[in-house]
């Protein structure tokens, strides 16, 4: 059974694993050769490992190009926040770690809680093609959306265009409150993005593979071990068995 796995997910006899490089609880460093360091790297090979063949990494700058080559024949396997929208043409895993999204708010907002985003006249600042903004374009009815083609770009238009909330990632948001004084972050989550493993669609035994893969790898706790050697624990947590 392992050879015909190893057929549909690694027919080059090198698995090639997509990464995202524009998560940095992720992706932590780099080697002096230029590949990534860290807890999707990490869980990349320990797949190539289990099939016994090379692991080849292929990095993107960001989430939305990584699955936009989901159609291309350029990785196997696909290191990604699952997300309706990109599970059309990608088969995901299971989670095996979650990262809180939340909402950051200037000073001497009335909004108080996550509950309350989601009203007429507030404007939300959102990297578009991240996994919760793409949440948001699926489940927000009431506010604004103002999207952005990055992370940095939406706090610069969050602070520019004095926007009334800045969705993110509760890590990455820790960091842009101390910029601004008053600001808060939000108690709670509106999602939490799910970190998977994906491949293409038509490799259905490749598939079944990953989600038992994932499933082992946080019961035996793999998962937890690499949170802590990359430090990320408690910014990273591991997601829940199915």
């Amino acid at each position: 059974m392992l050879d015909k796995i190893r057929a549909e997910l690694a027919p080059t006899g090198i698995l090639r694993a997509g990464i995202n490089l524009g998560n940095f609880l992720l992706v932590t460093d780099k080697t002096p050769a230029g590949d990534p360091i860290g807890v999707s790297p990490d869980m990349a090979r320990a797949v190539a490992d289990r099939l016994g063949v090379p692991v080849r990494y292929i990095t993107f700058a960001s989430p939305g190009e990584l699955a936009d080559a989901a159609v291309e024949d350029v990785w196997d396997i696909g290191n990604i926040g699952a997300e309706p929208e990109r599970a059309k043409t990608i088969a995901f895993s299971a989670a095996y770690a979650e990262i809180e999204a939340t909402y950051l708010v200037a000073a001497g907002s009335f909004i108080q809680s996550v509950d309350e985003v989601d009203r007429e006249g507030v404007r939300i600042g959102v990297y578009g093609r991240s996994a919760y903004g793409l949440w948001l374009a699926d489940n927000i009815k009431n506010a604004e959306l103002v999207k952005t083609d990055g992370v940095d770009a939406s706090f610069d238009i969050f602070v520019e265009q004095g926007l009334e909330v800045m969705a993110g990632l509760r890590p990455r948001l820790t960091t842009d409150v101390e910029k601004l004084p008053g600001a808060r972050i939000l108690d709670g989550q509106f999602t939490a993005v799910q970190q998977a493993i994906g491949t293409k669609p038509e490799r259905v035994a490749a598939a079944a593979f990953l989600r038992q893969f994932v499933e082992e790898a946080k019961a035996s706790g793999l998962v937890a071990d690499l949170l802590e050697k990359h430090r990320v624990v408690g910014r990273l947590t591991v997601a829940p068995p199915v």
